[in-house]
């Protein structure tokens, strides 16, 4: 009896001690990654348990040379697409495939950017991180490296890709852009971000040399037939054609089709007012919008557009690209299409015979056409704030014409109020491309 009492005792005393080490497991790692005082937090389960850590503890203890290798051949879904984690033995670092991985960025609207595969490799620098990252699609390759910076409330990452050719970034993206198939793209880019966890704060520092694309057939948009009302021909010097690029693209002149200060002013506005509050499109893009791609709003179609601008720019020229939008741009309801249908439409004239004033009225309109020209029929005029900067931003004028035109401006009371159309009194509200109000 003593001897089979014994082995009860022992055999209780092992399944105690095989009962108590999960729990004992769950308490060491429940004290491991508990939060300290103001750390970022989240809450983990585990099976039925739940464990609230703190972030910068959890990702030093994924990161550790103990952990780290355990974590091989972990996979699991996120938001962003499947993981697949890999001890990397040789370099003693995690790597990270996210295959395909889904990127949303507030600056660029409710739509993602999806890329193929991202591969990220992770290893520990002191209190820090640090690894590479490569991006792949179409059989070619971006590659950079990365750091990150852990504290107790946020982990900071900054992204460094080298000089890389435009035609392997755009190939990223080859499944959402069919004019890859024959456009012809030339030049490089570097691309410098920021990235900021939680909050998601992201600062984009693009640099483009020497884009270049051919192949797209632009040159045939020269001819082409508008939709609007057709008119005499528009001069690109005019007062009209003057007013419009102080309002719309201030440095239509002097750039190539796109202006990067302009797109990353966008991106930082849209991304604090969490949704697309600003284009940063330049004229020469607005015409591709207009003529090919669409109003969609993606960051397929912006590539899309950057390409047909460029394009554009060696096939049409400056003055044929500003024609051709004047001629085709929307001035508020669908049946004023066109620079000759508005001032016909708004002053019961011609584009010729505008007045300073009302051709700086007109383009004032442009950032939103459909809310002006419903806040003109409404209210009696449009925003007078945004018309009187867009008349101080006029090239070409003296200090007392832009006198003359803020005078002019102020009689906007006296001009007529157009009746918007019937069904026509819905509001549309598009993104202003500019910096103004």
């Amino acid at each position: 009896m003593t001897r089979r009492l014994r082995l009860w005792r022992l055999l209780a005393a092992i399944t105690f001690v095989l009962l108590l080490m999960p729990l004992a497991g769950w308490l060491t790692l429940r004290a491991l990654l508990a939060p300290l005082p103001g750390e970022w937090t989240t809450q983990l389960r585990l099976g039925p348990l739940q464990i609230e850590a703190g972030v910068p503890s959890l990702v030093r203890l994924a990161t550790s040379h103990w952990v780290a290798p355990r974590l091989d051949g972990l996979q699991w879904r996120t938001r962003a697409g499947p993981l697949h984690l890999r001890w990397l033995k040789d370099s003693q670092a995690l790597a990270v495939r996210c295959a395909p991985c889904t990127l949303r960025l507030r600056g660029l609207g409710d739509e993602p950017l999806v890329l193929p595969a991202l591969d990220i490799t992770v290893q520990r620098d002191f209190d820090g991180l640090q690894g590479l990252v490569e991006a792949g699609g179409a059989g070619s390759m971006v590659r950079g490296s990365w750091q990150g910076e852990l504290s107790a409330r946020q982990i900071r990452l900054a992204l460094d890709i080298p000089m890389t050719p435009l035609a392997d970034g755009y190939a990223l993206f080859a499944a959402h852009v069919p004019e890859l198939a024959q456009a012809r793209i030339e030049g490089r880019f570097a691309l410098r971000a920021r990235v900021a966890l939680p909050n998601g704060e992201v600062q984009l520092m693009p640099r483009v040399e020497g884009l270049a694309v051919s192949g797209l057939g632009t040159a045939a948009l020269a001819g082409a037939a508008s939709a609007c009302p057709a008119g005499e021909p528009i001069d690109p010097r005019g007062i009209l054609a003057r007013a419009v690029i102080a309002a719309e693209d201030q440095r239509f002149w002097e750039h190539p089709g796109y202006d990067l200060a302009e797109l990353g002013a966008a991106f930082d506005a849209n991304q604090r007012a969490e949704r697309i509050a600003r284009g940063g499109s330049t004229l020469s893009q607005q015409l591709a919008k207009l003529l090919v791609t669409g109003a969609e709003r993606t960051p397929a179609r912006k590539l899309r557009e950057l390409l047909y601008a460029a394009d554009m720019e060696q096939s049409l020229g400056k003055a044929r690209i500003l024609a051709l939008y004047l001629e085709n741009a929307p001035w508020g309801p669908a049946t004023v299409c066109g620079a000759h249908a508005a001032a016909h439409h708004y002053f019961g004239t011609s584009v010729r015979k505008l007045q300073p004033a009302q051709a700086v009225w007109l383009a004032a309109m442009l950032h939103n056409p459909g809310l002006e020209a419903s806040r003109w029929a409404r209210r009696g005029q449009i925003d007078m704030v945004r018309a009187q900067w867009v008349a101080r931003g006029v090239p070409g004028q003296s200090r007392q014409e832009r006198a003359r035109l803020a005078h002019g401006l102020m009689q906007a009371a006296l001009w007529r109020v157009p009746a918007l159309p019937a069904g026509e009194a819905r509001v549309v509200h598009v993104a202003a491309r500019d910096g103004g109000p």
